[in-house]
């Protein structure tokens, strides 16, 4: 069964599901360490914790726009999607969902039974967006996923977080610091959002527990106050 989804992208950032499938997450584990821990050991090549690989063009600076969903002659933009192995609670809320704006969410290809991943932006055919119900169907893992699909990159990658983030590399496990590479990002002239759902957790690929990344006004308040 592939319908065409009228699903929009705000309804499904607000994705409710049924009593048997979590909806929010613990308040004391961040996305990212939620899908890291689910991704461990994962047979995918996955940059980042969980971009599918190979990836043959930057995030939102794509030529002839073809990485991205078109819009139809309604002005909306129509994905049809598939929730694969019977998943009912997944699949019942997508066809549920309002309409909220002009684009409509997004193909689900259910196939893997214990990850987090997807591609960033349209890549053409049949399209996976893993989301695992023993530890991805979260409010924010769900929305982190759609939005790689839609053709974004983690927040701490874009082209100008060297103004906004201090990378500390020496607490990065070194066999995991291309995942903090700077992509050549179309920033759409908006400002760096620390709170981004896109945005990895401060600790992640730690190699000894400390920060990996920091907020720059964080440490220029601290070198304010003790006048560093």
């Amino acid at each position: 069964m592939e319908p065409t989804a009228s699903l929009s992208i705000l309804a499904l950032l607000m994705l409710g599901l049924t009593q048997a499938v979590p909806l929010m997450e613990p308040q004391h584990v961040d996305i990212t360490t939620r899908i890291l821990s689910t991704n461990n050991g994962s047979r995918e090549l996955l940059l980042e914790g969980d971009i599918v690989l190979p990836r043959t063009r930057n995030a939102l600076v794509c030529a002839n726009n073809n990485c991205f969903w078109k819009k139809s002659s309604t002005g909306l933009v129509q994905v049809p999607f598939t929730v694969m192995h019977g998943d009912n609670t997944l699949e019942t809320t997508l066809l549920s969902v309002k309409h909220a704006t002009k684009i409509s969410y997004l193909p689900i290809f259910s196939l893997s039974p214990l990850r987090c991943y997807s591609s960033v932006g349209r890549t053409g055919g049949k399209q996976v967006v893993s989301l695992s119900t023993r530890g991805c169907v979260y409010h924010g893992i769900v929305q982190h996923e759609l939005n790689h699909a839609l053709g974004f990159y983690h927040e701490h990658t874009r082209s100008d977080r060297d103004r906004y983030v201090t990378i500390n590399w020496q607490n990065i496990d070194p066999t995991m610091q291309y995942n903090f590479n700077k992509e050549n990002t179309n920033n759409l002239n908006t400002p760096y959002d620390y709170s981004s759902v896109m945005h990895y957790g401060k600790t992640a690929f730690t190699i000894n527990g400390l920060n990996t990344i920091t907020p720059i006004p964080d440490a220029s308040r601290i070198n304010t106050l003790y006048n560093c």
